[in-house]
């Protein structure tokens, strides 16, 4: 069981390498991190975007830019579209926001005729490394799915399920957290929590326990489920935090990292591959842990699913 992320790209290693497609891939950030994945055999890369600036950037890096397939692209509708494309041929296992905006890249991703959504659903999940607690914190969905319905949640919970699985987790403890653990007819994350708890036919194959309403102190912290008489399967020892919004795991997600100093990994999935979306502001470390975390979970190259069906 993975519970620092300096283990994903031990983890990685050990899997069939993977190559990833990095749209507008013009960027000195995110080209480090592809430059460590490249060398430390996690993965090889197809970049598109502006060729020579590409170029010139891996030459900084002391990297030679023949060891990567490099498409130019002139929009950033272009790289995104180009990017989608080598996934869909095969040619790529996943996909990595370069420079140019989210909205560009999702909108190649989920076309109806060119994409790769697959019909699943997209939810976003960011890994947390905390100081003060001891395995990795799957925060959903503080990136993609803005106001996420009773349906909605159930798949954004086994999203998150099917990674943490690929990361060694057998019994996954999954926090509801809302503002009070009361349930209140006129506050739907309680409401919606309290069904999502008891949807057991949802969870038992899976081999998670779904809890809630709770607070975020008591999903945890065994000592404030204690001060609070709070009892419930896995209270104080979440894995994932599932949250009611966009802006509370948002602000959840930022508050751990510029007030607790955490460390993070993140990524969409849902789609028939997983997409990085990195920040300007995450560390080369996250940038690197991101591309190792969808390498793991991404299927491994001719299609083949290297861990089976989650």
């Amino acid at each position: 069981m993975i519970t620092h992320l300096s283990e994903l790209a031990g983890m990685a290693k050990k899997k069939a390498r993977k190559t990833i497609a990095v749209a507008a891939a013009h960027d000195r950030e995110v080209l480090q991190a592809v430059v460590q994945a490249y060398r430390q055999g996690i993965a090889d890369a197809i970049l598109t975007g502006e060729e020579e600036k590409i170029r010139e950037l891996l030459r900084e890096e002391d990297c030679d830019p023949g060891q990567f397939r490099i498409i130019p692209a002139d929009t950033d509708q272009e790289c995104a579209r180009k990017t989608v494309e080598a996934v869909r041929r095969g040619s790529a296992q996943f996909l990595m926001k370069g420079f140019l905006g989210t909205a560009d890249l999702m909108r190649e991703v989920v076309n109806h005729d060119t994409g790769i959504s697959g019909g699943g659903f997209l939810s976003h999940v960011m890994f947390f490394e905390q100081r003060n607690y001891p395995k990795l914190l799957c925060l959903t969905d503080g990136g993609m799915c803005t106001f996420p319905t009773l349906e909605q949640k159930v798949q954004i919970l086994k999203n998150a399920a099917a990674v943490m699985k690929r990361l060694g987790y057998n019994r996954i403890q999954a926090a509801c957290v809302c503002g009070a653990e009361n349930v209140n007819p006129k506050i739907t994350a309680t409401t919606d929590a309290d069904r999502l708890t008891k949807m057991k036919d949802q969870w038992e194959p899976i081999n998670m326990n779904v809890y809630g309403p709770v607070g975020l102190d008591m999903a945890v912290s065994r000592e404030s489920c204690a001060h609070k008489h709070y009892e419930a399967e896995g209270a104080g020892e979440a894995d994932i935090l599932l949250v009611p919004t966009y802006e509370v795991g948002n602000g959840i997600g930022k508050a751990m990292l510029y007030f607790g100093g955490a460390k993070n990994a993140g990524m969409i999935v849902g789609a028939q591959a997983p997409v990085i979306l990195v920040s300007r502001s995450d560390t080369a470390e996250s940038k690197l842990a991101s591309i190792a975390l969808a390498a793991i979970t991404a299927e491994a190259p001719g299609g083949e699913n290297e861990t089976g069906t989650v």
